[in-house]
């Protein structure tokens, strides 16, 4: 067996996001990620000072984790478009990160180098300032949005779409809710239909709109 392997602040937010994984962002406290770890949470205190640290060093490693956009591409779009599906992973399997990437006040550098490269994409490709700002907030929402909407669905493949899709059209009462049987029966019941697909569509709504407000 390989010796344990020394103790880091890297370790330790490892483990701490394995925690939250698990349990939530309020899962992490010094004694639960001292447990993870198999040590005592006293000697958490040498690699990071309090809980805020590792909460800091948590978000900076979730921004790590998404793909940088680069400004080589020839369309924004596809810069940012890249970015997004990315942050969207990353986020999907991490989504108690949602509330705590815009709470932390004292940003780590992956954080920051990430906030720079896709503010550097717009105003690279034209876009002003006011303009990059909105852009930002609004694609972010939209990622949060959308990552926090598929980690509370109740379907997950093909077959939980049917058996939900089916099981709410069979409690409908005949020609009561037209648009929504129309719905259910014509689009989430066609073999195929896949909601996580909506998330491309929506985002090419978005950045086909800022793409006019930019020229």
């Amino acid at each position: 067996m390989p010796p344990p392997q020394p103790l880091s602040r890297a370790l330790v937010l490892e483990a701490a996001i394995r925690v939250a994984d698990r349990g939530g962002v309020e899962a992490i406290t010094m004694r639960r990620v001292a447990q993870e770890l198999g040590v005592e949470a006293m000697s958490l205190y040498h690699h990071v000072p309090n809980k805020d640290a590792i909460l800091d060093g948590v978000v900076d490693m979730v921004f790590a984790a998404i793909e940088l956009p680069g400004v080589e591409c020839d369309d924004w779009r596809d810069a940012i478009r890249a970015r997004a599906s990315s942050a969207r992973a990353v986020l999907s399997q991490h989504s108690w990160a949602l509330g705590l990437m815009d709470s932390r006040r004292d940003p780590g550098p992956a954080t920051l180098r990430h906030l720079d490269a896709v503010l550097g994409v717009l105003r690279e490709a034209g876009f002003t300032l006011p303009m990059a700002a909105h852009a930002v907030s609004l694609i972010d929402s939209y990622v949060g949005g959308f990552v926090l909407q598929e980690a509370n669905l109740p379907v997950t493949t093909p077959n939980d779409v049917e058996d939900v899709a089916g099981g709410i059209l069979e409690q409908l009462p005949a020609g009561t809710f037209p648009y929504l049987t129309e719905m259910i029966v014509e689009h989430a019941l066609r073999p195929g239909y896949d909601h996580s697909s909506e998330f491309g569509y929506g985002l090419d709504l978005i950045l086909d709109a800022l793409e006019a407000r930019r020229r």
